[in-house]
């Protein structure tokens, strides 16, 4: 059997579409960023660039209730897929044409769907399930689901590889319920006992609260708006709020739905949802700046409190996304304002340049980290685990 050595790992954005090869020391051998527009030509020559390939993982925003793990990919896992497009219309159908176009390429390659939803299966029924009516509940299928799974995921690996505790592998990306006793003691996972909060903070920002590396709660919930202030993305706001602009200010679905997903969040605040020129322009004093940072901050150390409350207390807290990963002040500011969980920063940790580091003083009862996002590595990672040398 050949060895699997190589897995071309594919990720669709709004903006580009990113190809990274593995190796078996999970070693990037090949990299290339395209355009979202996947030329046909340009990918094939791209592909054929980077040699042989043994497998393909391809990350997939949403796996519904039927996907709780990476799957292999046939005809009938890709119909399945393309059903679950009304749950993440602006998200499945990039991840889909990725998948159909790197197909085409390489039609004899093995290939596995890993889910940005898998990881928060885990989620037990009270921090899963919405307070309406059953009716709408059954027939919908309408519960938190969660997102930024594949990196929270390597992020709880990551942390106790870090820490230098337990990191065998959990079985928290397969045939996992919602339902079950996600909250015992059990000593599986990555950091048995670890409560670890993971903060994802980019142009998409979300947390999880990570328990023995079973995700217990996230902020982010039936859809990618829910949660956290983002880049465009307003994050939780009071449903009757949308309601009334709909029914008094009569805004069109179609119009709140973009007006929500890509003119709020701190676009909406301060004009612009590049965090660094806020930040810079909240420095020079500017009163827009100030609030569009302080609404972020606000949000942001509130939900790290909430994921708190649901690990029980908290042991570690990491940092990753860009975001996460190259804003000190951030850091600093968010920590400021969770003294009372136990969160410091060690100033001249936390302004060093970013990598995997431990940024929180000698002493301190909750270990402060900062995470380079690796989702690459995690797909690596569950393709492995399909498709085993």
């Amino acid at each position: 059997m050949a060895v699997l050595s190589q897995i071309l790992v594919v990720n669709a954005g709004s903006s580009s579409l990113k190809l990274r090869v593995l190796g078996d020391a999970d070693e990037v051998t090949g990299s290339a960023d395209l355009p979202p527009e996947k030329d046909k030509a340009a990918l094939e020559a791209t592909i054929e660039g980077f040699g042989e390939v043994h497998a393909v993982g391809h990350r997939i925003v949403h796996g519904g209730d039927e996907f709780r793990g990476p799957v292999l990919i046939d005809p009938s896992v890709r119909q399945r897929l393309g059903a679950l497009t009304d749950l993440a219309p602006l998200h499945q159908p990039k991840s889909l044409a990725a998948l159909d176009a790197v197909t085409e390429v390489l039609p004899d390659v093995p290939a596995v769907a890993c889910f940005d939803t898998a990881f928060h299966a885990t989620i037990p029924a009270a921090a899963a399930t919405f307070a309406l009516p059953a009716e709408w509940r059954e027939r919908w299928s309408l519960r938190r689901f969660g997102f930024h799974g594949l990196s929270h995921a390597y992020v709880s690996r990551r942390a106790a590889d870090l820490l230098g505790v337990s990191s065998s592998d959990s079985d928290s990306d397969s045939d996992s319920d919602s339902d079950s006793d996600s909250d015992s003691d059990s000593d599986s996972g990555p950091g048995s006992g670890l409560r670890l909060v993971s903060c994802h903070l980019g142009a998409g920002a979300s947390l999880a609260a990570v328990r023995d590396g079973r995700s217990v709660d996230t902020t982010m919930g039936f859809t990618p708006l829910d949660g956290l202030v983002m880049a465009t993305r307003s994050g939780s706001v009071d449903p009757g709020l949308v309601l009334w602009l709909q029914t008094h200010a009569g805004i069109p679905a179609d119009e709140l739905g973009d007006a929500l997903e890509n003119r709020s969040g701190l676009a909406g605040l301060a004009g612009t949802g590049n965090l660094r020129e806020i930040l810079a322009r909240a420095t020079a004093g500017e009163a827009q700046a100030e609030l569009a940072r302080e609404v972020y901050l606000h949000r942001l150390a509130a939900s790290v409190a909430a994921m708190t409350a649901a690990l029980g207390g908290l042991d570690a807290l990491a940092f990753t996304g860009g975001v996460g990963e190259n804003s000190a002040e951030i850091r600093s500011r968010a920590a400021a304002r969770l003294g009372f969980l136990g969160v410091y920063v060690d100033n001249d940790r936390n302004g060093t340049a970013p990598s995997d580091r431990d940024i929180s003083p000698p002493g301190a009862p909750v270990r402060v980290l900062v995470i380079s996002a690796r989702e690459d590595i995690e797909i690596a990672r569950q393709v492995r685990d399909v498709i085993p040398a």
